[in-house]
């Protein structure tokens, strides 16, 4: 186990400073200067030559990105242009308020895929799952835009049982709690119905194992079958498909913050992006990056503990 977690530390690492690097270069390289995109198309060109020298940046590439990594190692990510304020403070506060919404869209989306998924594996081509085949499919094919606007008009415009906007700021008559319910049921909605169908499929195939099969016609209770044996092998390949949600509910919910104004990481990447705050844009590279190999590494554990020939 240590030298499997020592590996993909080290995997973590050099993907981080790979990234990084290139992050850094596409920055430098594509058209225009760095000080031009960073003070605008309406700057002088004295102000783009006052920073230029003033943030180092007449200075060769590879000088700089070694500054910036000994200046990351120790905290220091720059100043967000966009925000006004370090990019450390705009970050973590961004994560913070992202990690909320993760935290509560994960709780809802494992009970409810596992037990759908697993109710449907159970009874294949029956009824019942034939709908949560057919449920599945049809909330993980609409887009997030378009079922967060489908919903808002219905409880919003229509009904007026919810508010449309989520900026986690009391006010209008809505509390803060009420600003959760949209954006975490299309979360939930988008991200569960794909996961359901891996349950399913997993399931559908266990439930064919000879070892079921006689586990069953030696007069085991169906209830004891299926968590005794069935489950935990269903899960095998799901669970790394469950962990990897993790970086999605993180890095790429920009949609749905966006469509409802919720102040998070991936809306946050989107204004720097479209402001042109360089800082805050390889700050939030890295950060997105760092998720998604950890998302993996927890996978690959969760991945051996289920399964012990693994650990062999």
């Amino acid at each position: 186990m240590a030298r499997f977690l020592t590996k993909h530390l080290l995997f973590l690492l050099l993907t981080l400073l790979v990234v990084s690097l290139l992050v850094f270069t596409l920055n430098e390289f594509t058209p225009g200067a760095v000080a031009r995109k960073i003070l605008g198309a309406y700057a002088t060109q004295e102000q783009v030559d006052h920073l230029t020298k003033q943030m180092g940046l007449d200075r060769p590439v590879l000088v700089r990105y070694v500054d910036y990594v000994r200046a990351a190692a120790t905290g220091d990510l720059g100043y967000s242009t966009r925000f006004k304020l370090p990019v450390k403070d705009v970050l973590f506060k961004h994560l913070a308020n992202t990690a909320l919404l993760a935290a509560i869209a994960f709780a809802c989306i494992v009970p409810l895929s596992m037990l759908l998924g697993i109710t449907a594996g159970m009874r294949e081509a029956s009824r019942l799952d034939r709908a949560i085949l057919m449920f599945s499919t049809v909330v993980a094919s609409i887009p997030e835009f378009a079922l967060g606007v489908f919903l808002a008009s219905v409880f919003v415009v229509w009904l007026g049982w919810l508010p449309g906007t989520a900026t986690l700021m009391a006010g209008g008559g809505w509390s803060v709690a009420s600003q959760f319910v949209l954006p975490v049921a299309v979360i939930v909605l988008f991200d569960a119905g794909y996961v359901v169908s891996m349950i399913r499929a997993s399931m559908v195939e266990v439930m064919q194992r000879p070892y079921i099969r006689t586990a069953v016609l030696k007069g085991m209770p169906f209830r004891r079958v299926i968590v005794r044996h069935a489950l935990r092998n269903a899960m095998l390949t799901p669970i790394t498909v469950i962990m990897l949600q993790i970086n999605y509910l993180v890095a790429g919910v920009v949609v749905v913050e966006t469509v409802f104004a919720y102040p998070g990481f991936g809306r946050m990447m989107l204004e720097a992006t479209l402001f042109k705050d360089i800082a805050l844009i390889e700050a939030g590279a890295l950060v997105a990056v760092f998720l998604a190999v950890l998302t993996n590494i927890l996978g690959d554990l969760a991945y051996i503990v289920l399964d012990p020939r693994i650990r062999v």
